[in-house]
């Protein structure tokens, strides 16, 4: 498909939701000629566009691209890589931080590529647990280490801003597969982790 009819879809999208935006802000009860919200439903329908722009990415197609012959056989590490997603089940955002390691099978991949994998996937409608499997199995597939361990944590405001209202929860989720699932290499992921640079 030519850029050119990319960019009419992504323009009929934009319009059809400003549609929807509208009518949502109607059903609440707004005012939407005021001028606080004249321009927000197109404001709205452009955010969630770029907010699941990851349905149009391809997350090993992305590593794939910068894939280095290397006889390195230790953990790697990418750790703090920043996450923005939303949840599937209240469309509220949910945020923080994924860390990866792997250990290489003869092939690494550019370390920028492990942070863009990350927002491939994040860049969905998600559940948090998915979002950890989906990265973990785009490592392990295109760059087939000996190992891939993914951590999240992350706040979600599902469960800050209503419902339970508990401001201060975290959530963790973990994957591993190979050399991972041995406890030594896998606590040997986990302390690195809480190491700081000195």
């Amino acid at each position: 498909m030519s850029e050119i009819q990319n960019n009419d879809l992504k323009e009929q999208a934009i319009e059809k939701a400003t549609e929807l935006y509208s009518q949502l802000l109607l059903n609440v009860g707004e005012d939407i000629t005021r001028e606080g919200l004249e321009k927000t439903p197109q404001r709205a329908a452009k955010a969630i566009h770029y907010l699941t722009h990851g349905y149009q990415m391809d997350a090993n197609a992305i590593l794939k691209s910068a894939l280095f012959n290397e006889d390195h056989s230790e953990i790697v590490i990418v750790k703090d890589i920043e996450l923005y997603s939303l949840c599937e089940h209240h469309l509220l955002p949910f945020y923080g931080k994924a860390h990866i390691g792997y250990i290489p099978n003869g092939k690494i991949a550019g370390l920028s590529k492990f942070a863009r994998v990350v927002d491939v996937f994040a860049r969905r409608l998600q559940v948090q647990e998915r979002l950890t499997i989906q990265i973990r199995d785009c490592i392990n597939e295109v760059l087939q280490p000996q190992g891939v361990a993914v951590v999240v944590e992350a706040k979600h405001l599902c469960m800050m801003m209503r419902g339970v209202q508990k401001q201060n929860s975290v959530t963790t989720t973990s994957a591993y597969t190979g050399a991972f699932g041995d406890h030594v290499t896998r606590n040997e992921f986990l302390k690195l982790l809480q190491s700081k640079l000195s």
